[in-house]
């Protein structure tokens, strides 16, 4: 196949990882973003984790495309942990923190995660966030 007819590479899924020991906070996610929450992005597999041991675990083995951190998640928090994961792996996918309050955001950033969103999550923000940090790792 010439490179002038060559199809571009098409993900058949997107490994998006949640991170809050609440599951109800876990659930907003999945159903703000749905299953695909753009017709141009591939289909979202979460991995719903609950301790911060076990983010880092995944993140280390690598294949998630996109972290979503609780903030508020206890004993630790999601900002604690997205600091250490942009220290410590290299190529750190995005990572999205989900605030306690909208100016808590500063805090976001100190994390050095990509993006804030406060909750209650709004699912229009949430969406339009994920989607634009999707499309820049996918380079779509």
């Amino acid at each position: 196949m010439s490179a002038a007819t060559a199809q571009p590479r098409i993900t058949p899924s997107v490994r998006v990882l949640v991170f809050s020991d609440n599951a109800h906070t876990r659930e907003q996610v999945r159903l703000a973003l749905g299953e695909r929450p753009h017709p141009d992005l591939p289909r979202i597999e979460y991995i719903e984790v609950a301790t911060a041991p076990v983010v880092i675990d995944k993140l280390d083995r690598g294949g998630i495309d996109l972290a979503i951190l609780d903030g508020e998640a206890s004993p630790a928090g999601g900002m604690g942990v997205a600091k250490q994961l942009k220290d410590e792996i290299t190529d750190c996918p995005p990572i999205v923190i989900l605030t306690g309050r909208p100016d808590d955001a500063w805090l976001a950033s100190w994390s050095r995660a990509e993006a804030a969103v406060p909750q209650p999550i709004d699912p229009l923000q949430l969406a339009s966030t994920v989607i634009g940090l999707l499309r820049t790792r996918l380079s779509l």
